[in-house]
């Protein structure tokens, strides 16, 4: 076993697969408080070179996804990265290979997938909400290819309809046992206000009820509704059902207003929960996304 093969299998053990709904996800969490810290891609979005990255700022020095890796390892001392579906090239098994390798080459590991899959998981028509449940299922095979434990299952919109819990409920049963399949754990993240409140988020998970479908607590995501005790009763609802991955932030900008939070209060909520998995910076403020994730990485290693 040579020292990456060793490191992997350190890091998530080997569960049985084909079992959908019998195993449960298995990963051993490190507590070094350093290599508990990833770096999101979504925060250097205007960095990041590839046809589909919609967000790419052609005035500022760019990269690759497959530079992303080295560029956190050198600058930030941190091993985990956390790519988003749109900085991918594509899904083809050749350019994941490429991605897999650039990843182990600075010394890395992906720690979760952020990704949309088209269609909304709740939509009325099934043939939409098929569609959304066979894409999530493709990026669980790319899980599987980049060596992944989980991906982050975004739930869009339908206009003029409510988010209903028992369609998505539906749709993401199919995925999480998809993931049972595939060792990969499908995580929710309280990110659109509308359509992924975090109590609907968790009324969801509930009703799924499979040890494969899990909450991303965001630290400030929330706070976008201006109400603070909403914020913090949110993320400890959220921390309550996450498992391996979480997303750190100190602030969050809309519309030009700056929404703030306490990340000691938040880490504290964490702790208390009794979360062991990773923390991502995915900083969302005022400033550069440079100084701004290092800003991140300094006060996660102080509360942690």
């Amino acid at each position: 076993m040579n020292r990456r093969q060793f490191l992997e299998a350190a890091l998530v053990a080997a569960v049985p697969r084909g079992l959908s709904g019998a195993a449960e996800p298995n990963i051993s969490f490190v507590t070094e408080p350093r290599a508990r810290l990833g770096v999101a891609s979504y925060p250097f979005r205007a960095f990041i070179d590839g046809p589909r990255n919609r967000d790419r700022e052609r005035g500022k020095p760019g990269m690759t996804l497959l530079q992303f890796p080295a560029m956190v390892r050198e600058k930030f001392h941190v091993r985990n990265i956390e790519p988003l579906d749109s900085h991918f090239v594509s899904l083809e098994a050749a350019y994941l290979g490429e991605l897999r390798n650039a990843v182990e080459k600075a010394g890395c590991r992906v720690i979760n997938i952020p990704v949309g899959v088209g269609e909304s998981l709740y939509d009325p028509g099934a043939a939409k909400r098929k569609t959304g449940v066979g894409n999530a299922k493709k990026w669980v095979d790319a899980a599987v290819a980049l060596g992944s434990p989980s991906l982050r299952v975004h739930i869009s919109g339908v206009q003029g309809i409510t988010p209903d819990v028992g369609r998505a409920a539906e749709s993401l049963r199919a995925v999480a046992d998809y993931g049972a399949e595939k060792n990969i754990v499908i995580n929710l993240e309280n990110d659109d206000p509308e359509t992924e409140d975090a109590f609907y988020l968790v009324k969801v998970i509930e009703q799924v009820n499979s040890p494969w479908l899990h909450g991303l607590p965001d630290f400030c995501n929330s706070m976008l509704k201006g109400d603070e005790k909403y914020n913090y009763d949110s993320v400890t609802a959220m921390f309550k059902h996450a498992y391996n991955i979480s997303h750190v932030k100190d602030s969050e900008v809309d519309n030009g207003k700056v929404f703030r939070v306490d990340v000691g209060k938040t880490f504290a909520i964490a702790k208390k929960t009794g979360y062991r998995g990773y923390f991502s910076m995915e900083w969302e403020g005022e400033g550069g996304p440079y100084e701004g994730t290092q800003k991140l990485i300094d006060a996660s290693l102080k509360y942690l």
